[in-house]
């Protein structure tokens, strides 16, 4: 079948560690036909969604010229391919809640992974207080009052996240008497202008924090990553380590209470971040971990994933 992946622009991806880049190779490789374009080629016509997007080859390489190979631009119904991946980094902005509406138009037409519905109302900083269980002390506000307060109530260590985040970026760990504290509280919220989500500091996020990927709700693999002496994030992008884990008994609690709501929602491929056995984020936007899980557990992770999307498109 034909699957098209939504990327940011290809020669910005980070092959080495790539998702998008792993599952593209595998579906290259199961005999499928790849086509690629960005958020921006999408459109509506006759009420149709569709695409200006690229016929695209790609073979394992370091490099992005040797990596892929693209022919000229063609304008394509999103119901011509099989499967369409929704694979754009956040932040869920303006422009990507328009792009939302359109592929929603396609739903039932192709395999939307993940399901725009989901990415829409699913932030992956807030969809964690669905499972308050699974999850240390957590407000979202912009009052900077609220969060000493809150610092205070939590033993003087949070961590503070922007709510529409990602990739590590804008993430602080606040202490009491940090003669920098203003300036952090500050700059976490603009000021008063932006709603920032804090936790209580988990300890246990020296020793890392573990990405779970799922695909239909089932998992496939997991990566611990290790944060860099004296970081507080462990992203692997900022120098974080990736290490060989196991899933542990908390963790597959975790899984089996989320699983209902990520089908209900059609997200396909999810990554769960579990510091400590505490849940700390449900990424659906444009989940990492494959290259890395397959590395370390010497598996090809991005078999299921595309398995799996086979099986969906066959059934519709």
């Amino acid at each position: 079948m034909k699957i098209l992946f939504i990327v940011d622009e290809l020669r910005k991806l980070t092959l080495a560690g790539d998702t998008s880049y792993a599952l593209m190779l595998e579906a290259v490789a199961r005999g499928h036909e790849l086509w690629t374009c960005q958020v921006g080629h999408l459109g509506l016509e006759d009420g149709e969604a569709w695409a200006e997007c690229l016929p695209t080859s790609c073979k394992e390489a370091e490099l992005f010229e040797q990596a892929f190979a693209c022919g000229p631009s063609e304008r394509r119904a999103l119901s011509d391919f099989g499967a369409v991946f929704m694979r754009t980094d956040p932040p869920v902005n303006v422009e990507y809640l328009q792009a939302t509406w359109i592929l929603d138009r396609a739903r039932g037409k192709t395999v939307l992974v993940n399901d725009p519905r989901g990415l829409r109302e699913h932030n992956e900083h807030l969809s964690i207080l669905a499972f308050p269980e699974f999850i240390v002390p957590t407000i979202v506000t912009r009052s900077q009052k609220r969060l000493r307060e809150f610092l205070a109530e939590q033993d003087g260590a949070i961590i503070l996240k922007p709510v529409d985040g990602f990739g590590g970026l804008g993430i602080f760990l606040a202490r009491s008497g940090d003669p920098n504290l203003s300036s952090i509280l500050e700059t976490s919220t603009q000021d008063g202008r932006i709603w920032t989500m804090a936790q209580r500091y988990l300890p246990a996020a020296k020793e890392g924090d573990k990405r779970i990927v799922l695909v239909d709700g089932d998992p496939i693999g997991a990566v611990l990553r290790v944060p860099p002496e004296g970081e507080a994030r462990d992203n692997l992008h900022v120098g974080g380590r990736a290490v060989k884990t196991e899933l542990t008994a908390r963790e597959l609690e975790i899984i089996a209470a989320v699983r209902p709501t990520l089908r209900e929602y059609g997200q396909i491929l999810v990554g769960l971040d579990v510091i400590g056995d505490i849940l700390t984020e449900i990424n659906i936007t444009s989940p990492t971990g494959i290259r890395h899980i397959s590395k370390l557990d010497g598996i090809n992770a991005a078999t299921p994933v595309i398995a799996c999307v086979e099986a969906k498109a066959a059934a519709l």
